[in-house]
């Protein structure tokens, strides 16, 4: 009787929900065109075969696919304020980012009312999982009065990190003196992130500047020793406590060649303008436009930026994402808002960078979704790999485009790079395996979810 019993059938492969054919694949470990299959929201295999099936597929034939890009520093404005939300506001600021390449973001706390304590944490985290296009981080703002609440904050659903204004903010997200620095390091354990500014130094210089003076004043008041100054005093703080930190938008060789030395306590980031345009030509060109904290400087800092990215020193890259309107960005200096729209522009900017020679697309990679994932502990992104989340951003190495306003979604209808001829160009955004974004088209409905961070 044995001998006439039926061989079990074969275990068929459960189909797909989308595979990515013929990509040319950025994985951790090289670049490899291949198929990607996708269950459930998350990578299931590389290498999936020609008969495999699937719900969805996409042709990437020509293509580079890459782990969805983060961009880790944006401000999207909005928390229930009319006045912030008809500059930027989540739903506005998150579809920018899917239409630029972008599958998540984290968002700065320094919004009306500020992002400070559990109740507003609580309500933004609601409000984004119903409105968001791609994923969403927060910061927590740190001040000297919810320094104790700091270390139940920091492992909020969602919350990337806290975030320290050592230098010029509104309101209580100034925290400038050492002490009460100290104080914000000694609670909690996660790495925080600094604007690191020495505010002392921007009030005593503050006098020598008049209303109406040039644009190109905004460098000389925020100078190279108003930089230097702050970092330093941070990493002093940080080895006397023990607490990572991580130094956001470094604008100075100087602080640059320092940070080398520190790299057992800090990491860092660099800002797609201060690799990009260059002062004076961006005062001169943009007035106003060319107005952001910390400044736009000289050839000299441009180059030290790129050396720090091409040795190392250089951990994540972000656009500092900070719509104003049109007339508050056109009135004299110092009147003219600080900040700068970036979000939907950075993918192709960068990408135009990888053409150029600056970067190689692998670095531009490890940068904007590795980079981010290490600093900020979070959980399942930052690389194509097996089990991750099923995040992609395709691009088109060889399009040509000229970024031009139009294309801004951002109410405030305004981008420092209009104009810029770019080659390189985001052609489709995934999340968890659904296409969210096609050829400048936003599909579906908004599914961003918060992201998961890790500690």
């Amino acid at each position: 009787m044995a001998g006439n019993a039926r061989k079990p059938a074969p275990v068929m492969p459960a189909p797909y929900d989308l595979i990515i054919r013929n990509g040319t694949c950025v994985l951790p470990w090289g670049i490899e065109q291949t198929s990607v299959g996708v269950r459930q929201g998350r990578i299931a295999t590389l290498g999936v075969g020609s008969a495999a099936e699937a719900t969805e597929s996409i042709d990437a034939t020509g293509l580079h696919v890459l782990p969805g890009l983060i961009d880790p520093h944006v401000h999207l404005r909005d928390a229930g304020d009319a006045a912030s939300a008809a500059v930027e506001s989540m739903p506005t600021g998150t579809r920018a980012a899917v239409l630029g390449g972008i599958t998540a973001v984290f968002d700065m706390p320094n919004t009306r009312p500020p992002l400070v304590d559990a109740a507003t944490l609580a309500t933004k985290q609601s409000y984004a999982e119903r409105v968001a296009w791609c994923d969403v981080g927060f910061y927590v703002g740190a001040t000297k009065a919810n320094i104790p609440d700091l270390a139940s904050l920091e492992t909020g659903r969602g919350v990337c990190a806290i975030k320290v204004f050592a230098g010029s903010s509104t309101g209580d997200l100034l925290v400038e003196d050492d002490a009460s620095i100290e104080q914000v390091m000694r609670n909690g354990h996660r790495r925080i992130a600094f604007h690191s500014e020495d505010e002392y130094r921007l009030q005593e210089r503050r006098s020598r500047f008049h209303c109406g003076d040039p644009y190109a004043s905004h460098m000389e008041w925020r100078d190279e020793e108003c930089a230097f100054l702050g970092t330093s005093r941070l990493m002093a703080l940080a080895r006397r406590t023990g607490r990572a930190a991580h130094i956001l938008h470094v604008s100075t060789a100087q602080e640059l060649e320092y940070l080398k030395d520190c790299r057992e306590i800090a990491t860092c980031e660099v800002l797609v303008n201060h690799l990009t345009q260059v002062a004076p030509d961006c005062y001169d060109r943009l007035g106003g436009y060319g107005v952001m904290n910390p400044p736009i400087r000289g050839e000299a800092h441009r180059q030290a930026a790129w050396a720090a990215v091409r040795d190392g020193t250089v951990d994540t890259i972000g656009s500092d994402h900070a719509p104003h309107a049109r007339a508050a960005k056109e009135k004299p200096w110092p009147d003219c808002h600080s900040g700068l729209t970036g979000v939907q522009t950075l993918v192709p900017v960068m990408l135009d960078h990888v053409n150029a020679g600056r970067l190689s697309l692998a670095r531009m990679v490890d940068l904007m979704c590795a980079g981010p994932a290490r600093v900020y502990g979070v959980a399942g992104k930052g690389r194509l790999a097996a089990g991750y989340d099923a995040d992609f951003t395709l691009v088109d190495m060889r399009r040509r485009r000229r970024i031009e306003e139009k294309w801004i979604v951002s109410p405030c209808g305004w981008t420092p790079f209009a104009g810029m001829a770019v080659t390189g160009w985001p052609v489709a955004t995934i999340i968890r395996g659904q296409p969210v974004m096609r050829e400048d088209e936003v599909l579906g409905a908004p599914r961003g979810r918060l992201v998961r961070f890790l500690g």
